[in-house]
């Protein structure tokens, strides 16, 4: 039989168990530069346990996680060292922008300032927004829960409530 006769090889059930696998099981590196790091650490305490979504193990280094969560406000002399930090994750590999500052520079752009991002989407891509300023650390989980149903397709959980 030919090469051209073959039949084509299809991975997407592999694929798909991966991609299952990758999201839940997120190894977040943490990049807190402000008091949206201190709502971060909170969402992995008992309380809200970020463990039930599989991103509770937060590595110290760029080159064993998959996540970076950047949380705060990003300056410019910090943002050659975030861009090394990022291009140091092995692929594939996620960004979330925790808080209105890592969005875009929250309360803190005025005219005339000279040492903010705006935006850490100007750095690296993001693959989920967390709004909030700071944001509370359900905000975080519902970013967590965002980015699974991002790398798997579908969301596993309930989406949040409409209350009002």
């Amino acid at each position: 039989m030919e090469k051209e006769n073959l039949p084509p090889v299809s991975f997407a059930v592999l694929d798909q168990v991966l991609d299952l696998a990758r999201a839940n099981s997120l190894w977040p590196v943490t990049f807190g530069l402000a008091c949206c790091a201190i709502e971060m650490m909170s969402s992995a305490m008992a309380r809200f346990d970020i463990d039930r979504f599989g991103a509770g193990v937060f590595r110290p280094s760029p080159r064993q996680a998959d996540l970076m969560i950047v949380s705060g406000t990003v300056t410019k002399k910090m943002a050659p060292v975030l861009v090394t930090l990022y291009d140091q994750m092995p692929s594939p590999k996620w960004v979330i922008a925790m808080g209105n500052c890592a969005i875009s520079g929250g309360p803190f752009v005025f005219e005339g300032q000279y040492n903010l991002i705006e935006g850490v989407d100007k750095l690296v891509p993001v693959d989920v927004y967390v709004p909030g300023c700071p944001p509370r650390p359900e905000g975080l989980l519902e970013g967590f829960l965002k980015l699974q149903e991002k790398i798997t397709g579908k969301r596993r959980f309930p989406g949040p409530v409409e209350r009002w």
